[in-house]
């Protein structure tokens, strides 16, 4: 099979190319109209602006919080946060006692309880299930005269006995459930939970699904949401494979939680009814109560429910994050103004045309003409990457800080010194005297090792500054890698797809004098293969000196025979004379 000519693979290049652009021109089309997404990126709080939160933490009378703490929650909440990508958020700590969180924009409800959620997991055997009365999920009363009224709010007789008339075996054991307790419960609103004040883990627990339509009795905690090392969320599937479209959140538990899942399981999957069910607490609410249908011994539970994409999501990211060491209340919220504003935004944006405009009279006084492909592939990086930016704020929560505009202004110098590695490459195949468009292909197979180690590096030092720093320097990181890679993709597909078909053309490969590939303007000393020269014709400095004594005795005995021919000459013409 004849291989493809390089006309052919250059436009095949181009075709891949057109199709990339084309697939995120559809793509960020597609978020515009669904309303998700925008033809300019977000901007992050030293540009834009946004919220700032202050959390207080929740204590005790004579408890302190201690910096350690405080420390780890922290890291905890920037965890969170940049779980859904880099929001370029701020968390720091405020008079050794709160935590300031600085959002860029305005921040959901569901961020805010991303932030505060101590996300306490309990796992409770279920004792009773019920429907909750009218009353008490906190409807009012309609009396007979129409009038609708409050209903008021139930006592439990203080004289009921409250201890266990025998020693419970297990934490499935009825005799948990007293007088007074079941009278609590009787009485219990739904609509009323208090979630910062929940039963001791050793104790049972009165409380409701978090939707309130299911009222419970639980026994006390088995497994604790500490013994969990992993929460994904995903669409629940099916035996063979296929997904049922319920969102649900997977734990993995640890050795021992494992163990003691284990353990209740199977206690759990031989009794009936309510008591068969294992309750899933999150901050005192029940999320689900599903039944034990099977031991489980592998450690790998299913927490499912009233959940959607975004909820199982941060479910999933809380429990994988960790509780926090302490819980946290909402102090205030207030609206800051952006720290750097629109004006640095301006310079830093007038600060990259510089350098663009800078890095384009270079090339055009150093290559001519063919200086416009370092334009043109210029451009096209440029038009990828706004793409690819644009499309990160929308589905990652991506968020442009002036940090990031310094890593895109920076990676106008790594496109740019691409495309003079891949020229001059070209250019020394010409002054050995390579025709244009084999000059073209040589050249091009040594400039993209060259190439792709310099990228490899750039790529490796923006990979380990992402991992390790926070905030602004992580947005800096991150432009840094995308704009190399995007630097990988367009010298592979338009740079050198473009001298291919550049190199076919008359106008350079015929070397004009302002194509930049002129072979005389390049050094007609070092034009050839193979040139034959005399000794006396060589630079004397490069012989031995019995070859300069050879050359010397040369020129000296054609000197004298030039004498010689003179003197006959002179003779002859006096002989004539006279």
């Amino acid at each position: 099979m004849a291989k493809s000519s390089p006309a052919k693979k250059a436009w095949r290049s181009l075709t891949w190319l057109g199709v990339i652009i084309v697939g995120l021109i559809a793509l960020n089309t597609a978020g515009v109209l669904t309303g998700g997404g925008s033809w300019t990126p977000k901007l992050a709080l030293d540009l834009e602006g946004g919220t700032q939160i202050i959390l207080a933490p929740k204590l005790e009378t004579g408890q302190s919080v201690s910096s350690d703490q405080l420390n780890e929650a922290v890291k905890i909440i920037r965890q969170r946060i940049d779980s859904a990508g880099v929001s370029e958020a701020e968390i720091n700590t405020q008079g050794g006692q709160n935590i300031v969180v600085s959002i860029p924009g305005v921040p959901d409800d569901a961020t805010i309880n991303r932030i505060e959620s101590s996300a306490k997991l309990e796992f409770r055997p279920v004792l009773v299930a019920g429907a909750p009365s009218v009353a008490a999920v906190g409807e009012d009363v309609i009396g007979e005269d129409g009038v609708a009224t409050p209903a008021p709010a139930p006592t439990v007789d203080p004289s009921l006995e409250s201890t266990p008339t025998a020693v419970p075996t297990d934490g499935s054991d009825l005799n948990w459930i007293t007088p007074a307790l079941q009278a609590e419960y009787e009485a219990f609103d739904c609509s009323k939970i208090d979630n910062t004040s929940v039963a001791p883990a050793d104790e049972p627990l009165i409380t409701c699904e978090s939707d309130g339509s299911i009222k419970y009795i639980l026994g006390p905690v088995e497994v604790s949401g500490e013994n969990v090392s992993d929460a994904t969320n995903g669409q629940q599937t099916t035996q063979s494979g296929a997904t049922t479209g319920e969102w649900v959140v997977n734990i993995v538990f640890d050795s021992t939680g494992a163990k003691y899942f284990a353990t209740v399981s199977t206690r759990l999957s031989g009794l009936t009814g309510a008591q068969n069910q294992f309750a899933i607490v999150l901050d005192g609410n029940v999320i689900s109560a599903p039944r034990t249908l099977a031991v489980i011994t592998d450690g790998n539970a299913q927490i499912s429910g009233n959940f959607d994409q975004d909820s199982s999501k941060a479910l999933a990211d809380q429990l994988k994050f960790g509780a926090l060491p302490i819980s946290f209340t909402v102090q205030s919220q207030d609206t800051i103004s952006a720290t750097l504003g629109s004006s640095q935004l301006t310079g830093g944006l007038i600060a990259g045309l510089i350098g663009l405009i800078l890095v384009v009279i270079y090339s055009l006084i150093q290559y001519r003409l063919l200086g416009l492909v370092t334009v043109a592939s210029l451009t096209v990086a440029a038009v990828i990457t706004y793409l690819l930016i644009t499309i990160l704020s929308w589905r990652e929560g991506y968020r442009l800080s002036l940090a990031g505009v310094a890593g895109l202004i920076v990676a106008i110098g790594i496109t740019a010194d691409s495309f003079i590695v891949y020229f001059e490459r070209v250019r020394d195949e010409l002054r050995d005297g390579r025709g244009l468009e084999s000059s073209v292909e040589a050249g091009w197979k040594r400039a993209l090792r060259t190439i792709l180690a310099s990228d490899a590096v750039n790529i490796l030092a923006a990979g380990v500054l992402f991992i390790v720093a926070v905030g602004n320097v992580k947005g800096f990181a991150l432009t840094l890698g995308l704009t190399t890679l995007v630097d990988v993709l367009v010298v592979m597909l338009f740079t050198h797809p473009m001298l291919q078909l550049l190199a076919r053309t008359r106008f350079f490969n015929e070397g004009h004098k302002y194509s930049g590939l002129d072979p005389r303007a390049l050094g007609a000393a070092y034009r050839g293969r193979a040139t034959f020269k005399t000794a006396s014709d060589m630079p004397s400095a490069k012989l031995s000196s019995a070859s300069r004594e050879a050359a010397k005795r040369q020129t000296i005995a054609e000197r004298k025979a030039a004498e010689l021919v003179g003197s006959s000459t002179d003779r002859s013409t006096d002989g004539k004379d006279s």
